[in-house]
């Protein structure tokens, strides 16, 4: 900020405060700092560029400081590189009257006869010391016409000076951009924009609380005219209820998950007559500020009460859910631009939000089972796996006694998922499909069943049912999302459809745990040959180990 103590130039007759209280002296700016020194400092030691390319968002003063530039070129009473804004000169480029001064709009005016015109101009004479042309929004210049403007703009007279504004410097044909000096200007920060509106509320004698000022500043969202403008409407209105959408709702539905609250704070905010477009960009502007205060508070714009609220917000949702619904919320916002009913993509994206099962996203299926382990699942410490055990290859393996499993206690609930009634007279050991369970069944389950899965355990097999228990009831209403999938998964393991029932469990302890007592059990080839003795199965050499003992002697093999 140039000088803060500096109260703006009220012009005479205008009402509007974005044009009554207009800067009209390099000190006079704010928070352009850089601009300031770079434009002053040239216009001091006589070192003006012939071309000036101001380029930023919208409402950062880049009009006002071409002016001012134009001021400061042929002002009759110039102080330490800046305007006294009280001579005649000065005055006439305040009033638009000024032949030094000519402004075109590139957005009404941007053909080639427009462009030929002021061209052939910039070679008379003019009153004053420097001729300023000054083209605003000159991206929306046509091919033709910047093409036209490109020789006169690379060998202009020596008493012309070109400013172009724009809010799309990447639009700005490359050519026009070498031959420029780049100035590129800022949003400006809560603390600047209040103090701006603090000053220009005591030099007009308005009567505005600090409420007022500081909805004010959180609309104008960095902008200084649209701040003033926002203050403006809200002292006329009298309100600043209606001046934004209010998101509180919204918010208290997903932190309590509430997909109801959710679509009844939508219809409201509709009712009162927000477009969905606006309110996901205002939604999408308020989670983002939420996001920010939780990573990197410093570059946050929130300010005041409004900064305190949003950081609590933060705290209840959490950074790894507002992220999630800061990328939903702006997937919702491209599919709403094709989309003819606007309002039911914003209202399913909630849903999606509150329901993790119904996002089939990477994110959605972490949360569901962040959420699930965080709520129902005790998990104890868990026994030391096994040392590895080395053999000669061509041996057999060592077997390792069973050991008797623990019956859990009576499950809390059970529920009897449907299936066809088995065929066929196969029959199965309960060590041997806990075993294959764990080592074959869940591997060629999908991700998500999986991380369900990592937490079941094979209670009981009576025949062809089998009892499979899970540490949760939630955990357990979720199996209807992956019985497909692992009905699949035991018939191409089992040869045979087995009946599956889920139980509920709270006191099971971790996987790691359960199956560090398991025999160890070891597939068996097609061409492997199989002896009993003792009731314990031993696993005799196949082919393909002679083949490996005799390519590699001495080898060993870790089972």
């Amino acid at each position: 900020m140039a000088d803060a103590s500096t109260t703006p130039t009220s012009i005479d007759g205008v009402t509007s405060l974005y044009r009554r209280f207009r800067p009209g002296r390099f000190v006079e700016l704010r928070g352009q700092d850089h601009v300031v020194r770079a434009l002053q400092g040239a216009v001091k030691n006589q070192r003006v560029s012939h071309a000036y390319l101001f380029s930023g968002p919208r409402g950062t003063g880049k009009t006002t400081t071409a002016r001012i530039l134009a001021k400061a070129l042929n002002c009759e009473h110039p102080l330490d590189g800046d305007a006294c804004n009280k001579c005649a000169s000065c005055l006439a480029i305040t009033k638009g009257t000024s032949m030094d001064v000519t402004e075109l709009d590139a957005a009404s005016n941007n053909g080639v006869d427009d462009i030929r015109d002021i061209t052939a101009g910039a070679w008379h004479g003019t009153p004053g010391s420097w001729k300023v042309y000054i083209f605003d929004e000159v991206h929306q210049l046509s091919k033709a016409a910047s093409a036209a403007l490109l020789k006169t703009l690379e060998e202009p007279p020596p008493h012309v000076v070109f400013v172009l504004a724009t809010t799309d410097p990447h639009k700005v044909m490359p050519t026009i951009r070498s031959r420029t000096q780049h100035l590129e200007f800022r949003l400006f920060n809560g603390e600047t924009l209040s103090s701006l509106l603090h000053e220009v509320e005591r030099a007009a004698g308005l009567s505005a609380d600090e409420a007022t000022i500081e909805a004010a500043v959180r609309l104008g969202r960095g902008s200084a005219r649209d701040a003033l403008s926002a203050l403006d409407q809200l002292l006329a209105t009298g309100s600043i209820v209606e001046s934004q959408p209010e998101f509180d709702g919204l918010f208290r539905a997903l932190v309590d998950a509430d997909a109801v609250a959710a679509l009844k704070s939508l219809a409201v905010l509709t009712r009162e007559g927000w477009d969905p477009e606006q309110l996901a960009e205002s939604f999408a502007g308020d989670v983002r500020q939420v996001f920010l205060l939780q990573v990197a508070p410093e570059v946050a714009d929130a300010v005041d009460s409004d900064r305190d609220r949003l950081t609590e917000w933060g705290t209840q949702l959490g950074l790894p859910r507002t992220v999630r619904v800061l990328e939903t919320v702006g997937r919702a916002m491209r599919e709403m631009k094709s989309a003819p009913e606007k309002i039911v993509i914003l209202e399913v994206a909630m849903v999606r939000l509150i329901r993790p099962e119904l996002d089939n996203t990477i994110e959605a299926l972490d949360e569901r089972v962040t959420k699930l382990e965080r709520d129902g699942v005790r998990v104890e410490p868990s026994a030391p796996a096994p040392p590895a055990v080395l053999r000669p290859i061509g041996t057999a393996a060592p077997v390792t006694p069973t050991l008797a499993v623990k019956p859990a206690p009576t499950p809390v609930s059970e529920i009897v998922e449907p299936e066809t009634t088995p065929n066929g007279d196969a029959t199965f050991d309960l060590d041997d499909v806990r075993a294959r369970f764990v080592e074959r069944v869940v591997p060629r389950t999908s991700r998500g069943a999986q991380l369900l899965l990592k937490s079941a355990f094979v209670r009981s097999l009576d025949g062809q049912h089998l009892t499979i228990a899970l540490p949760s009831e939630e955990m357990r209403q979720n199996t209807e999302l992956i019985a497909q999938g692992l009905r699949s998964a035991m018939e191409h393991e089992f040869k045979s459809p087995l009946q599956i029932t889920w139980a509920v469990d709270p006191t099971l302890v971790s996987p790691a745990a359960r199956t560090s007592t398991s025999r160890p059990i070891r597939s068996r080839e097609p061409d492997e040959e199989i002896y009993s003795a003792d009731e314990s199965v031993i696993v005799v050499d196949s082919v393909g180990d002679h083949l490996i003992t005799e390519m590699f002697p001495g080898a060993t093999e870790i089972t």
